[in-house]
């Protein structure tokens, strides 16, 4: 698991009794990633939306894998995970698109 890699999740639904699979961007460095049961990450959705904290990206943000839908990256919604509950990786954001992700999420801070 590595900094701008996009994996597929389970997220729960609210009743926390069923999930769905989703993709999330993960934002923390390769070392904590390396030390750490867990990563840090960001979700993903495909339902586009004009919010403060976010920015869209398609297959031209990627250096590899492949992004079927452009999709909303929602930088305020940071969330930590256990890294075994990744299903699969999809690829990852080309260095351009993750500093503009980081520079967003460091406005948030």
């Amino acid at each position: 698991m590595k900094q701008k890699e996009i994996v597929l999740l389970p997220f729960p639904f609210t009743n926390l009794e069923e999930s769905k699979v989703r993709p999330a961007l993960i934002v923390s460095n390769d070392s904590f990633n390396k030390r750490s049961d867990d990563c840090i990450m960001v979700p993903l959705t495909t339902v586009i939306e004009d919010t403060p904290y976010s920015t869209i990206i398609d297959q031209e943000d990627m250096s590899s894998g492949r992004l079927l839908k452009p999709s909303m990256v929602k930088i305020d919604k940071v969330f930590t995970v256990e890294k075994k509950l990744a299903v699969m990786k999809i690829g990852s954001v080309n260095d351009a698109t993750f500093k503009k992700i980081k520079n967003k999420l460091l406005e948030i801070f």
